[in-house]
């Protein structure tokens, strides 16, 4: 599996959610979307999202995704996730330290 690849097309796919309002994934709660998609290079990747609350119902709800080549990757793929709060912000990016 091209990592770089993989990691762009699951990054593109997430990017999508984070345009989403809260409410749009609340919606999704509990639910998973899985399909497939060929890259670049013609690899068929795998990819799954699953929305949850992120700590406590009505709370922060973090988007998990992960994307796999349906090898040996698909028992340790790749992923990457956010959270967001009520009111729309991204927890944990971006936070000035001073």
């Amino acid at each position: 599996m091209d990592k770089t690849e993989a990691q762009e097309i699951l990054a593109k796919h997430l990017q999508k959610f984070r345009r989403s309002h809260y409410s749009a994934l609340v919606k999704k709660i509990k639910t998973h979307k899985t399909f497939a998609e060929n890259g670049p290079s013609g690899v068929t990747y795998q990819l799954e999202f699953q929305f949850f609350w992120d700590d406590k119902p009505n709370g922060n709800v973090r988007v998990l995704g992960s994307i796999d080549d349906s090898g040996w990757r698909a028992f340790l793929p790749l992923s990457d996730s956010f959270i967001m709060s009520p009111d729309g912000a991204f927890i944990g990016e971006n936070e000035d330290p001073c």
